[in-house]
């Protein structure tokens, strides 16, 4: 009876090393994705500044530059929608558009 006691009183010391071990890990990870989605809301902050500034040249590249911007706009916005577990569904996420 007394290994046994031992036995379980020995699993459940164990259990519980565990699952605080992968409690810390869990707060790490949300502590990292918290700062990941500051970092992504002032680079879209940044990229939304520079898009809106009219640009009075209408060359192929600056046109091209411009969508690419837009682009990692709306990327940097839908990251940060899924990284926060936004309750709209990926139809309803609004995507800054200018036009």
């Amino acid at each position: 009876m007394i290994y046994l006691l031992c036995g379980v009183s020995i699993l459940c010391i164990l259990s519980v090393y565990y699952c605080l071990k992968f409690a810390i890990i869990l707060l790490n990870v949300r502590d990292a994705i918290e700062e990941s989605l500051d970092t992504i809301d002032e680079n879209y902050n940044k990229v939304s500044i520079i898009l809106d500034v009219p640009v009075f040249n209408d060359s192929y590249e600056v046109k091209n530059a411009l969508s690419c911007l837009q682009d990692a706009r709306n990327s940097l916005l839908y990251v940060a929608n899924v990284l926060a577990k936004s309750e709209e569904n990926e139809e309803n996420i609004d995507y800054y558009d200018e036009n």
